[in-house]
């Protein structure tokens, strides 16, 4: 896996002068002195693991889909909020659980992602205040999941008070009271009723606010298209309380391809409600990506990935992966462009690769993606498969497409990829996580499991030293067994969080007593 440098400040500035540029362009001449607001965006996550955090984050993530029944029944009800938990309620909470427990283990119990951001965004406003415009620029940050930092949410006082506005129902202010381990201490009730980062900018007197979005590295997806919609509601419910317009520009959208490319029918459609009765068609290049397409974003991966080549191997013996999650719905692709812009930086990465590196093959260079659910005919249903390694980050359509795959060399499932490499006899791979702008659990823990399946624990570069400062205690990423955290022993299993640490107890009942038990491997 390669490891990228996340705190450069060179790439900071190429953000804020794209954003810059554009706005230069797109907009009304800008005056000296006037107030402009930046909105970082990122992925973001919880520095610690903790039910609290867990409970958090999961309401965030369904408050952003009103067609789903946690938002419509769970999220201002409270004698439903225990459900948000409950690991009888559905296989979401439970995923999350094993995994959560799995990897911060790993990683020593503290994610690093928030303290990276916290210095990309000092950096970004170091070259912000270096401007010659005369422009003030306000600078704050937003996330698709900070789990620990509600503060920065996109628009927290939503979640609070719900769809309705205040006075109406029930306000969000469950700390945990029906959990196992609750009331969770520290757990502030009023927590939601805070200004986010959007009303923060607001009250400092921006005249705009410029969205620049890196949670999946610069390229669009669903998760930013919600963050920059929830951004607008609240500059909407901003202007009916104070009569004061205020435009966002989402700088990696801004011809606003996702917003014209949306459903029509039904309406109010979300992809949980599977495909659209109407869609609107919207051609792709009447709605570009500058940030995905600024080759010194190019230039930051192939850094990354040189820094993971080995000095004993040649480049002709080199092989390169540039493997990515993909859409997490089945009919995504109707307005999100995420897989088109992903293909525009593996590109973009691969001309800059053999321009510097004339003596690799091209062939040695292949894109990836993961497994889907496949269509069980027994029973008519979407199922996880063996063959597709129980995944479900493989949906990788094209925008706008019958389902179509990315075609050439960029289409390979990981496996596959692999297989392909290995059959052309290189003898060192290098992985590269285009999507992945920031150090987390993510590519420190969860997509070296997803690789290390198909190749095994040696293939790591560090399996015989170990890496005692990633990975406390254990010295590497690795699960014991190759698989998702899943249990796949016969029998059933309770599960239960223990607060005080980040490990979980389980309990089997032996459904079969005479049948040994088998985890496979």
């Amino acid at each position: 896996m390669s490891f990228k440098n996340n705190l450069r400040r060179k790439w900071i500035a190429v953000i804020f002068l794209s954003a810059l540029s554009l706005l230069m362009v797109s907009s009304a001449c800008l005056h000296r002195g006037e107030k402009i607001g930046i909105l970082y965006v990122v992925h973001g996550g919880m520095e610690t693991f903790k039910s609290q955090y867990l409970w958090d984050s999961a309401v965030l993530q369904f408050s952003f889909d009103p067609n789903h029944s946690v938002y419509q029944l769970v999220i201002w009800s409270p004698p439903l909020w225990p459900m948000v938990l409950d690991t009888d309620a559905g296989e979401f909470t439970l995923k999350y659980l094993r995994l959560y427990a799995f990897q911060y283990e790993r990683i020593g119990g503290t994610d690093p992602f928030q303290s990276i951001s916290d210095k990309q965004l000092a950096d970004m406003k170091a070259e912000l205040d270096k401007n010659k415009y005369g422009i003030n620029f306000e600078v704050d940050w937003a996330g698709y999941q900070p789990a620990d930092h509600i503060d920065h949410y996109p628009y927290p006082r939503f979640i609070y008070y719900g769809p309705d506005g205040p006075g109406v129902g029930y306000n969000c202010t469950y700390c945990g009271e029906a959990e196992p381990d609750g009331p969770w201490p520290g757990c502030d009730p009023e927590r939601y009723n805070v200004d986010g980062p959007v009303e923060r900018l607001l009250k400092k007197g921006v005249s705009r606010i410029i969205m620049v979005d890196m949670v999946m590295g610069g390229i669009r997806y669903k998760k930013n298209y919600v963050i920059a919609k929830m951004a607008q509601r609240a500059l909407d419910d901003w202007e009916k309380a104070h009569g004061t317009s205020v435009p966002l520009v989402w700088i990696n959208d801004y011809s606003s391809l996702m917003e014209r490319s949306y459903p029509t029918e039904p309406a109010g459609w979300t992809a949980i409600l599977g495909y659209p009765k109407k869609d609107s068609h919207v051609l792709l290049n009447s709605g570009p990506n500058p940030i995905a397409a600024d080759p010194d974003l190019a230039t930051f991966n192939v850094e990354a990935i040189e820094a993971g080549m080995s000095p004993a191997v040649s480049d002709a013996d080199t092989g390169i992966i540039l493997a990515n999650h993909s859409l997490n719905q089945d009919n995504d692709e109707v307005f999100d462009p995420k897989i088109n812009d992903t293909l525009m930086v593996n590109k973009n990465i691969k001309s800059q690769f053999l321009a510097k590196h004339p003596d690799i093959d091209p062939d040695n260079i292949v894109g990836a993606y993961f497994g889907k659910k496949e269509f069980n005919p027994e029973n008519g249903l979407e199922e996880h498969t063996r063959r597709m390694r129980g995944e479900v980050y493989g949906y990788a359509w094209l925008y706008e497409s019958e389902k179509q795959l990315p075609g050439d060399e960029w289409g390979y499932r990981a496996w596959d990829a692999l297989e392909h490499l290995k059959a052309r006899g290189v003898k060192h791979i290098v992985i590269d996580n285009p999507q992945v702008f920031t150090a987390s659990v993510l590519d420190m823990v969860e997509m070296p499991n997803q690789i290390a399946r198909e190749i095994g624990f040696k293939s790591w570069a560090a399996w015989e030293t170990k890496d005692y400062a990633k990975y406390p205690a254990i010295g590497h990423p690795f699960a014991d067994y190759w698989g998702i955290w899943a249990y796949t022993d016969c029998g059933e299993w309770n599960l239960t969080y223990n607060s005080s640490s980040t490990s979980l107890t389980r309990a089997r009942r032996d459904t079969n007593s005479a049948r040994p038990s088998k985890r496979y491997s």
